[in-house]
C-alpha cells in the first residue's frame, strides 16, 4: 500500500470521520506491564481484534518492543490476506527515547516516523503524536509539531497531535499551536484524566480543545496504568515506575471491596464507567460508528489489551455501550439490549458514586508530570543526531505512490 502525497492532504476528510471510537493500545507489548512481551500472543490479539471490528491500533518507540511486535503481527500472512493495510487506523508517537530522554529536533522526529513505518510494515501512519509534551517546551513543541506537517505534506502521515498526562498543559499547548500556526492539532490524547478516580479531562477542558480547534480528544489509561485494578499498582512489573503516591495506591485498593459487595470486580467497573461516560462526555470530540445515526459522534477511548480474553471483554462492553446510545426503536431484541445497558449504566453509576466518597482528597488528583527538577538527559551534542542505520537515506530515495484517502473504509466498531 502505497503512502498519501500532497495533492490528497487538502481534501482529507477531519479527523473525526476516519479515527474508530474503541483503539487497542499496545503499551501492554512491553516490559513495563508484562514481563516478557514477546510471549503475548500479539498475533492473537490482533487478528482477533480485527475480525471484531476493532479496526485501530496505538503504539509508540518509548514502548519497548512494541512497535516491532505489533508490525510483525500486522504483517503475518494470516492477518494481510484478510485485511489490508487500508482497513485499519495506525497510530505511533514520536520524540520519547526513554524515561528521561527526549529528542523534538526536526532531525529525530523525522528518522522516529521513518523508523516507525519500517517496524509497523507500512508505508503511511494515519495519526502521529508527539509524546509526552511536558517535558520539553513549548518551542521545542511548535518545531516538532511543524516536522510532522511536513512528513504530512510528504504523504507519509495523514493527521498530527500531540500526548501527554497534565490536562492545563495540553490545553495550553494547543492553544498555542493555534496561535503559532493558524492551524489547530487534529488530536490529543490524555492518559489517566477520565476515571472513576480522575475527570479532569472533562467540560472544562474540553471547551479549551474546541476553542483550541482541536478535532479529536481522546481518553486513555481507563484502568490508571494499573491503580484501578484488583492487583493494584504495586503488584507485576508496574511497582517500580508507577509515578502515583503511596497514598493514591491505597485507597485505590480501597475500592476494591466496595466492587466485590456490588458482585464486581474493580477493573469491571472501571472500564465500563469510563467507555460508557467517555462515549458521552467526549461525543463532540469523538470519532463515528456506523452503528449510530450518521453525524453522531462518540468519545474516541484507547484502551490496552495484553490478552484475547481481555480484547473480547472490553469489546462486549464497548459494543453495550453502543447499545446504550442507540435511538429508541420498535425492534424488540434492540430495545431489550439498550434498555440493559442503560440499566448497568445507572447500576455502575451507584457505584462509582460510592467509590468516590471513599476516595475523598484523591479524587481529581494529578501526580506531576514531569517531577519538580527534571532535566532531559539528552545531551546538546545528541539533540539531532540519528543512528547511521540506512533508514533515512532508504526513505530518501522512495518514490511516494498515491492512496486516495476518500477511498478509505469507514470502520466497523
Amino acid at each position: 500500500m502505497g503512502s498519501l502525497t500532497p495533492e490528497h492532504n487538502p481534501a482529507r476528510r477531519p479527523l473525526h470521520d476516519s479515527i474508530p471510537p474503541l483503539i487497542l493500545g499496545t503499551a501492554t507489548f512491553n516490559t513495563q506491564y508484562v514481563p516478557n512481551p514477546f510471549d503475548l500472543p500479539a498475533i492473537s490479539i490482533v487478528s482477533r481484534a480485527l475480525d471484531l471490528g476493532v479496526r485501530a491500533f496505538d503504539t509508540s518507540p518509548y514502548y519497548g518492543p512494541s512497535e516491532l511486535i505489533l508490525g510483525d503481527a500486522l504483517a503475518h500472512p494470516s492477518i494481510t490476506q484478510k485485511h489490508p493495510r487500508s482497513s485499519y487506523f495506525l497510530v505511533t508517537k514520536a520524540g520519547r527515547i526513554a524515561g528521561d530522554v527526549f529528542d523534538y529536533s526536526p532531525a529525530w522526529v523525522r528518522y522516529s516516523v521513518l523508523r516507525s513505518l519500517e517496524r509497523l510494515h507500512t508505508s503511511y501512519l494515519d495519526l502521529v503524536y508527539m509524546h509526552d509534551v511536558e517535558f520539553v517546551s513549548p518551542s521545542e513543541v511548535l518545531t516538532a509539531v511543524r516536522e510532522l506537517r511536513r512528513l504530512r505534506s510528504e504523504g507519509v502521515i495523514r493527521y498530527v497531535g500531540i500526548s501527554g498526562y497534565p490536562v492545563d498543559k495540553l490545553c495550553a499547548l494547543a492553544e498555542l499551536i493555534l496561535h503559532e500556526t493558524g492551524e489547530p492539532l487534529d488530536a490529543v490524547l490524555s492518559y489517566g484524566h477520565y476515571t472513576i478516580q480522575n475527570t479532569t479531562l472533562g467540560a472544562e477542558a474540553l471547551s479549551r480543545f474546541e476553542s483550541a480547534g482541536v478535532d479529536v480528544v481522546l481518553n486513555a489509561s481507563m484502568l490508571g496504568m494499573g491503580l484501578l485494578t484488583t492487583r493494584g499498582a504495586d503488584a507485576g512489573p508496574m511497582a517500580t515506575w508507577h509515578p502515583s503516591p503511596e497514598g493514591l495506591r491505597k485507597v485505590c485498593q480501597d475500592l476494591v471491596p466496595i466492587a466485590v459487595d456490588a458482585g464486581e470486580k474493580l477493573e469491571v467497573v472501571a472500564i465500563r464507567w469510563a467507555l460508557d461516560n467517555w462515549s458521552r462526555v467526549g461525543a463532540f470530540k469523538g470519532g463515528r460508528t456506523p452503528k449510530l445515526p450518521p453525524g453522531d459522534r462518540v468519545g474516541v477511548s484507547v484502551m490496552g489489551i495484553s490478552s484475547v480474553a481481555e480484547l473480547e471483554e472490553t469489546c462486549r462492553v464497548f459494543n453495550s455501550v453502543i447499545e446504550g446510545l442507540e435511538p429508541e426503536t420498535s425492534e424488540a431484541e434492540q430495545t431489550n439490549r439498550r434498555q440493559w445497558s442503560l440499566d448497568r449504566r445507572h447500576m455502575i453509576q451507584g457505584v462509582v458514586e460510592k467509590m468516590w466518597g471513599v476516595l475523598g482528597q484523591w479524587k481529581d488528583y494529578s501526580w506531576s508530570s514531569p517531577d519538580p527538577g527534571f532535566v532531559n538527559a539528552r545531551k546538546p551534542a545528541e539533540v539531532g543526531v540519528t543512528p547511521n542505520d540506512g533508514i533515512l537515506t532508504k526513505h530518501a530515495a522512495k518514490t511516494r505512490v498515491s492512496v486516495k484517502v476518500e477511498e478509505l473504509p469507514a470502520f466497523a466498531v
